[in-house]
């Protein structure tokens, strides 16, 4: 199996491990190249799987790097949480013999892909949307789109229309559009629920808005999302999983879809979604009463 490597040496531990797996790779791996800037195009690498040293943040960028190509990602978090780069230091080398032998499972992860279309074609928004000329940024993210008020942080006024139906408007610092991967991220922080990466399904959370009765809603990942900027800040900003941004202007739109192109993640098999949720988040842990251990 040929493995093309992407490694954050920003982080401390990351070159004494690439060094050591270059020195040593395990049987039946070919190190087929090393990426270092974390800024080249990896559609183009060849290689059969891209190994992440990192953490989800490197990881959120090789997959939007790939450009929909369909390569395995193999993460492995240096980072702080790891929910996406599930292998540990101490233990990937040992694991990544299994990945040729074909013993290590591979999910599709669900991607979308935001636009942004200029206030002059609105009119033309839900005929063309997808018109290169129409679309003057386009992005996609394995966790989420976020709309984010900006300096000088007034609230913002937008307004959120599902497959065409009528717009619900609302004031607030901004709205998360988030996949079941990026639920326990930003989505989760702002009062979004947790959404089992199975399930086909987008989360839209409005991040403080001014209004008791707007909650975050799940909808389905067929479903087409289009927010429009009606009243915003000089700073007002889309971000796609932080990295890939775009001012927006007074009337432009945000078209949010599920991307044709899923992102192929290899799972770690000692660490499955379940117990990941309770160790890393310490989701259903009891409250610590005087006395217990």
């Amino acid at each position: 199996m040929r493995l093309f490597i992407v490694a954050n040496t920003g982080k401390p531990a990351v070159q004494p491990a690439l060094d050591a797996l270059l020195a040593h790779p395990p049987a039946g791996i070919e190190i087929s190249g090393v990426d270092r800037d974390q800024e080249s195009d990896l559609a183009a690498v060849k290689a059969d799987a891209i190994l992440v040293l990192g953490g989800d943040g490197t990881l959120l960028s090789a997959a939007r790097r790939l450009g929909g190509r369909q390569l395995p990602l193999m993460g492995v978090n240096f980072g702080r949480l790891g929910f996406l780069a599930g292998f540990t230091p101490e233990d990937f080398c040992e694991q990544l013999a299994d990945l040729p032998r074909g013993r290590l499972p591979i999910t599709h992860r669900q991607a979308l892909e935001a636009s942004v279309i200029a206030a002059e074609h609105a009119d033309r928004l839900l005929a063309d949307a997808h018109a290169g000329c129409r679309r003057r940024f386009c992005a996609t993210a394995l966790n989420d789109a976020v709309i984010t008020a900006g300096p000088p942080f007034h609230m913002i006024q937008l307004e959120i229309a599902v497959d065409g139906e009528y717009g619900v408007s609302y004031y607030g610092d901004g709205v998360i559009v988030a996949t079941p991967s990026g639920s326990t991220a930003y989505n989760l922080s702002a009062g979004g629920p947790i959404i089992d990466r199975q399930v086909a399904a987008f989360c839209v959370t409005p991040i403080c808005p001014h209004s008791i009765a707007f909650r975050p809603v799940v909808i389905s990942s067929s479903s087409t999302v289009v927010i429009a900027a009606r009243r915003i800040n000089e700073g007002t900003t889309l971000f796609c999983d932080g990295q890939a941004s775009t001012r927006l202007a007074a009337g432009d739109r945000v078209v949010i879809r599920r991307s044709p192109h899923d992102v192929l993640l290899v799972e770690n098999p000692r660490t499955p979604p379940w117990r990941s949720l309770a160790d890393k988040l310490n989701w259903g842990a009891s409250p610590r009463y005087n006395g217990a251990p």
